[in-house]
């Protein structure tokens, strides 16, 4: 019997997934979810599960380290619509050994999972060693990018959210209550920190890094 975990936040492929996997009698589905917390409460003995990285409260590769806690000789296998290789490479990284489209048919999806619990490779050794490079590629850059921000002053982030908020310097002079020629000043020292030459890049750097946040 393989226990399988399904955590998908779209309820009717979710279940229409139950449903085909238990008319095989070689599975069980032992818990479905639809969310990070969801998925955290319900944590259970799976020999596989079968994360959406697209889920409400967050990342599915979140979710992806405490299922391997739990469960030491699980499988992960990621099932998304995402195509951003950066987000499938985190998956990897996390421990997902396998990563399957929702485009392809539940049928075909059903025997990957059999597979993969069967010890079959989902990835060849070469995407994996690919995925797990670009992933360290992007958590280095990650943390040089968050050193830079560490060397902004309080003010020169609210500098930066009033510019993502799109307010001139007299306008950002006015909700922080300096003056014109402060806010200039503060936008020279931003731009020297981060070794920038306008105020587009800066604010496309606030956005990255989360100072900025666009609705």
């Amino acid at each position: 019997m393989i226990r399988a975990l399904l955590i998908d936040d779209h309820a009717s492929y979710r279940e229409a997934l139950a449903f085909m996997l238990e008319r095989d009698p070689t599975f069980e589905v032992t818990a479905q979810a639809g969310s990070l917390a969801e998925a955290r409460a319900r944590l259970t003995e799976a020999d596989v599960a079968v994360v959406d990285l697209a889920l409400p409260d967050g990342s599915g590769v979140g979710i992806i380290p405490d299922l391997l806690a739990r469960n030491p000789n699980g499988i992960v296998i990621v099932l998304t619509a995402s195509t951003d290789i950066r987000e499938l490479a985190c998956a990897v990284e996390a421990g997902a050994t396998g990563i399957l489209s929702k485009s392809k048919p539940i049928r075909e999806i059903i025997d990957a999972v059999y597979r993969a619990a069967d010890g079959a490779v989902l990835l060849s050794p070469s995407e994996t060693i690919d995925l797990l490079r670009l992933a360290s590629r992007q958590r280095h850059q990650n943390d040089a990018m968050q050193r830079t921000v560490s060397r902004l002053t309080r003010r020169e982030r609210e500098i930066l959210e009033a510019l993502g908020d799109g307010l001139n310097d007299r306008e950002i002079g006015e909700r922080l209550s300096i003056s014109t020629e402060t806010v200039r000043t503060h936008f020279v020292n931003i731009l020297g920190k981060l070794n920038l030459t306008s105020r587009l890049q800066a604010l496309i750097f606030a956005i990255r890094c989360g100072i900025v946040e666009i609705s």
